[in-house]
């Protein structure tokens, strides 16, 4: 497998894009939705699956895109074509506040496994599937927040994380405890599972959930620190309840607090 070879650049702190540039013939998928502009001369094309050879032929493009439904994702992908002579840019922006990691599949052995939502593009030829879980506990417990993605290949690709990223290199048997939503990705060395809290109080009181995911080394494990769920939970806890007003942002004075700080609505 032989990823076209993609140059970039990132640009921005808080909500990024990467850029994208495209010598001629040279092609990045991307999921639906991430598109932000692109130079005169490219061509985009909406494909079934990812593109990737590992999924020539009907039934390897029916399987692949069936993962792609199990993820939550887009039964297609949209490429990017450069068809002109030169070199022309195509750039892709993240959803929300965070960073966005490049990856260079290489680094990783040909293979990097990834929270389903966290992809973002990558250069023609890579594969993107699911990673199937292989323990009981994982598919029980892990939630659709611990479905996760692979990444395959020779080429570059690039993931988003929410929030602040941290990198962690794991030593051989050297053990991470991480909320299952703050995970980005890791690469295939690392051993994953879903472990159970424990403690009543805990269980009872905590609010983190009964479960966190356990990754152990060696390999290199990167965790966001805002995941996207975490985020619209908290928005949709503050929205108005039933078209009235809002939670009051004055705490104990309410809506005498609203009127201070200048927020009049009725």
């Amino acid at each position: 497998m032989t990823a076209h070879e993609i140059d970039y650049r990132i640009y921005g702190e808080e909500m990024q894009y990467v850029e994208i540039e495209l010598d001629p013939q040279e092609g990045v998928v991307a999921e639906a939705g991430s598109f932000m502009m692109m130079d005169d001369g490219i061509k985009m094309e909406t494909i079934f699956g990812d593109g990737s050879e590992k999924d020539s032929g009907f039934l390897g493009k029916i399987l692949g895109a069936g993962k792609r439904i199990l993820t939550g994702e887009s039964l297609f992908m949209t490429v990017f074509y450069n068809d002109l002579v030169g070199k022309r840019n195509v750039s892709f922006a993240s959803p929300y506040p965070g960073k966005i990691i490049p990856i260079d599949l290489t680094r990783f052995n040909g293979k990097f496994i990834c929270q389903k939502d966290a992809f973002l593009c990558a250069a023609k030829g890579v594969s993107v599937g699911i990673e199937f879980s292989k323990k009981l506990g994982r598919g029980l417990f892990g939630g659709e927040g611990f479905i996760m993605q692979k990444l395959e290949g020779d080429g570059m690709a690039f993931v988003h994380a929410g929030g602040t990223m941290a990198m962690k290199e794991l030593a051989a048997g050297e053990t991470l405890r991480v909320d299952t939503g703050c995970i980005i990705g890791f690469d295939q060395t690392v051993d994953y599972d879903v472990e159970f809290v424990g403690g009543i109080k805990n269980t009872i009181f905590g609010g983190e959930g009964l479960f966190f995911a356990r990754l152990q080394g060696p390999g290199t494990v990167y965790v966001q620190s805002l995941p996207f769920s975490r985020l619209a939970g908290r928005v949709l806890a503050s929205a108005p309840k039933g078209g009235g007003k809002d939670k009051g942002e004055g705490s104990i004075l309410g809506g005498l607090g609203d009127l201070l700080d200048g927020d009049n609505r009725f």
